[in-house]
């Protein structure tokens, strides 16, 4: 089951999406809320309503009013939090190699996180960037998954069952914010909050049960073999596979939900898939070739994610015209 948020004028829906339309779940049920997150906090009874409606739909037997007119959402529009993970030791071992430092040997000991903008959530459309986020833009190429039910202290082997679906990630980066930041050992925070785009839809894990793989020697959790690539007005620029997970989403979990809870709609990110963003590119390049010509995003480029099995997010940058600068308030 492929689930939506849309607009229609000035109001918030909550849909289904099957074969390129748009099918409202209220109008066909309803007990079931028309937005997000009353839906998610209804947990698995609201769920498996919704999965009986998107069957009804599918084999003919009811006949729903598809959406016509409709702005698409970020799937989740309003998540309760949004953390992001450092899964992919390929990426996190290139971006070091690219530095010249040694490969992180507490990488492979815990799967670690950080808290990014929940407010700052958005699905396909235009990316509102100002001008300091121009230093250096960037993508990052992820698959996310949204929490479907409340809990705390919750195991690795058990943690999949609160997984209400899954969705592609682009965590947007202004390096040179992020990179002068963190030189005080904080953040990322002014190089990440302006932008997280998740969607198309949120796919529930039913349906990638045909991907499913095993998880890596010494890991617990469900695995998938899902292609995943960026293009940048067209062209690929990235490519990388879910199952090159280092630590998986349930690793994440248990350490995302150790002494807090962890709730329905919040957000938590894979990492940067190996190759999934410009830095890392950019980095290898000039490694091997000095004169590499780097590439960042610029006004007007269109950044479009795939993923196997959860569609394409496409997303337009956009330049805010002012000459506010918060680099330029640097004290010297």
């Amino acid at each position: 089951m492929k689930l939506v948020s849309y607009k229609t004028e000035d109001r918030e829906h909550l849909g289904l999406f099957i074969e390129g339309h748009i099918y409202n779940l209220n109008s066909c049920d309803k007990l079931l809320p028309d937005n997000m997150n009353e839906f998610l906090q209804g947990g698995e009874v609201l769920m498996e309503r919704a999965k009986k409606i998107d069957l009804q739909i599918k084999d003919g037997s009811l006949k729903a009013k598809e959406e016509i007119f409709y702005e698409l959402l970020a799937p989740v529009p309003h998540p309760t939090s949004c953390r992001d993970g450092y899964a992919f030791r390929q990426h996190v071992a290139a971006a070091r190699r690219n530095r010249k430092v040694e490969m992180i040997p507490q990488f492979d000991e815990y799967p670690i996180f950080y808290f990014t903008n929940h407010n700052a959530i958005q699905g396909t459309g235009d990316i509102e960037c100002m001008p300091d986020h121009f230093e250096k833009l960037d993508f990052e190429l992820e698959i996310a998954v949204v929490i479907g039910k409340k809990g705390r202290n919750i195991k690795a082997a058990e943690a999949d069952e609160y997984i209400a679906g899954y969705m592609v990630m682009n965590d947007m980066s202004a390096r040179t914010l992020q990179m002068e930041e963190m030189l005080l050992n904080l953040g990322p925070a002014k190089g990440k909050d302006f932008s997280t785009v998740i969607g198309p839809w949120l796919v529930t894990p039913d349906e990638l049960a045909p991907y499913k793989v095993v998880a890596k020697e010494g890991h617990v959790g469900e695995a998938y073999n899902l292609k995943m690539t960026c293009r940048v007005n067209g062209i690929q620029v990235s490519k990388g596979n879910a199952s090159d997970m280092d630590w998986t989403f349930a690793e994440i979990i248990e350490r995302c939900a150790y002494g807090v809870d962890i709730l329905p709609g919040d957000v938590i990110g894979s990492g940067t898939v190996g190759t999934g963003c410009f830095l890392e590119l950019n980095g290898t390049g000039l490694l091997e070739d000095p004169s590499y010509k780097t590439q960042w995003l610029q006004p007007g480029d269109v950044v479009e994610m795939e993923i196997t099995g959860l569609g394409a997010l496409t997303n337009t940058i956009t330049r805010v015209e002012t000459d506010f600068s918060i680099l330029a308030l640097k004290k010297s």
